[in-house]
């Protein structure tokens, strides 16, 4: 007997996934498997969805984390013993402007301007070349420093060329200055000093610097037709101008650095009358420094409430109702330090109530601030409101670094657990894709071999069949 073994035939479905589907059985293959492995998938796709939700709350952990690290910043600096030591300075003339530093102290002072900074400007005599070979220059500093200049020709461009690169203080620039009777154009050289006020100072010699030693050089900003345009000068401001005590300080430059601690001066104009400059506590930056206590704990307690709401959404296709819960909702870590840091702000510092210096808790556990009333606070009693603060931001700060510090705060090491969560997750789901592929492979070989074996005995069948269809066949009347 012998049998034909019957074809099979190969599909993809629309997963993707390789099938087998058979002409012997007529059934769909590829579907059925498909249909299986998405029960067998079912474990896997618990584990994703659980990424997915555990990713989501890491994500609000460390927005939070973020608002208290913030809060962690904002009370240290507030914690401290001057942080409402904040100077602002005015001036009596818009010729004179004034700046602090932090080592400044509340007060006045006046004095009279003298003379602003200025820098030195010469330009030559006008002229058509510098010489006829090349020369030899030496430039002197107000200090007497002598710096020699060899420029390559005797052409104005190579004399300037050369002072620009000397490094001397002072730079070069050709200037036209008309032309000579025949028509040939004219040029100065215009010198300027790179620094201002008498330091400056600066001459320009024809000649080396032996020779400006034994008086044979020529100064070049004294030659006829030349001229120094501006002269070197120092600023200067005279302090209790008009008495015994008149002190005249000299600056190189329109600023004067420390003209008492922590104070800065820059002058623009001679002022013939004293200009006062008023030191006095900056109340508006005092007040930001409190404000912005209590805007950054607003800001945690806001986005806790918010990602610890329960929300309730109807469908407007059936009307069915579904709620929806906070991803904060239950999370003991984030509800613990926000309860520590809300007492925090709200705890009595020696005795006196935060509602003092206008800080204030409301009913819903959020906080307002009267800056109205924090002014006359620090108006009344500066020091007394600076320990109420710097106590309050300190232990505001306590629990704020606390939470989230970047190594050992409780938000910080939630974050890092549930991370590891994640990892742990992903790995399963990995693994799962390893077995989810052996098990689609066995279930291929298993409807192939069942295809193998259908066509196999559906051979055998239309064997059978022709075989006894070929038998002659007998009646009873033969007999």
């Amino acid at each position: 007997m012998s049998t034909t073994s019957a074809l099979t035939t190969t599909s993809t479905s629309a997963s993707g996934t390789l099938g087998i589907d058979g002409l012997a059985s007529g059934l769909d293959t590829t579907s059925i498997i498909n249909s299986l492995m998405s029960i067998e998938q079912l474990p896997q796709s618990l584990l994703q969805d659980k990424v997915t939700s555990t990713s989501a709350f890491i994500s609000s952990l460390q927005t939070i984390n973020g608002l208290f690290a913030t809060m962690a910043t904002k009370a240290t600096a507030a914690a401290t013993s001057t942080s409402l030591n904040l100077l602002t300075a005015s001036s009596s003339s818009s010729a004179v402007t004034a700046s602090v530093s932090s080592t400044a102290a509340a007060g006045s002072v006046s004095f009279t301007v003298g003379s602003t900074a200025a820098t030195q400007v010469g330009v030559t005599a006008a002229m058509t070349t510098w010489s006829s070979s090349a020369p030899t220059l030496t430039l002197v500093s107000a200090s007497g420093a002598k710096t020699e200049i060899s420029p390559a020709s005797g052409s104005l461009d190579d004399v300037v060329s050369a002072i620009n690169k000397a490094g001397a203080g002072v730079t070069a620039t050709k200037v036209a200055a008309g032309t000579t009777a025949d028509g040939t154009k004219q040029y100065r050289l215009q010198l300027t000093a790179t620094a201002s006020g008498s330091a400056g100072a600066f001459s320009l010699y024809r000649g080396s610097g032996s020779d400006v030693d034994t008086g044979t050089a020529t100064n070049v900003l004294t030659e006829s037709g030349a001229a120094v345009v501006q002269q070197a000068s120092d600023a200067s401001v005279t302090l209790w101008a008009g008495t015994a005590a008149a002190q005249t300080i000299t600056s190189s430059t329109n600023t004067f650095t420390d003209l008492v601690p922590g104070l800065t001066v820059n002058v623009s104009a001679v002022s013939a009358s004293p200009v006062t400059i008023n030191v006095a506590q900056d109340t508006t930056k005092a007040t930001a420094v409190a404000s912005g206590l209590v805007d950054a704990l607003n800001a945690i307690t806001s986005y806790y409430s918010s990602n610890t709401s329960v929300s309730t959404t109807t469908s407007a296709t059936d009307g069915s109702q579904s709620t929806t819960a906070g991803v904060l909702l239950g999370d003991a870590t984030t509800r613990d330090a926000v309860q520590q840091i809300t007492s925090a702000m709200s705890t009595p510092v020696n005795g006196q109530s935060p509602s003092s210096i206008g800080i204030e808790i409301t009913k819903d556990g959020d906080f307002t601030f009267d800056s109205d009333a924090f002014q006359a606070a620090l108006a009344t009693d500066p020091a007394g409101t600076q320990k109420i603060l710097s106590g309050l931001a300190q232990n505001v700060a306590n629990v704020a670094n606390g939470a989230s510090d970047k190594y050992s705060g409780s938000i910080t090491t939630a974050i890092t657990g549930q991370q590891s969560v994640v990892t742990d997750l992903n790995q399963q789901i990995s693994d799962w894709d390893t077995r989810l592929a052996d098990r689609r492979a066995t279930l291929q070989e298993e409807y192939t071999n069942l295809e193998t074996n259908l066509s196999t005995l559906k051979s055998q069948s239309t064997w059978l069949t022709s075989q006894i269809s070929s038998l002659p066949s007998y009646s009873s009347s033969s007999k």
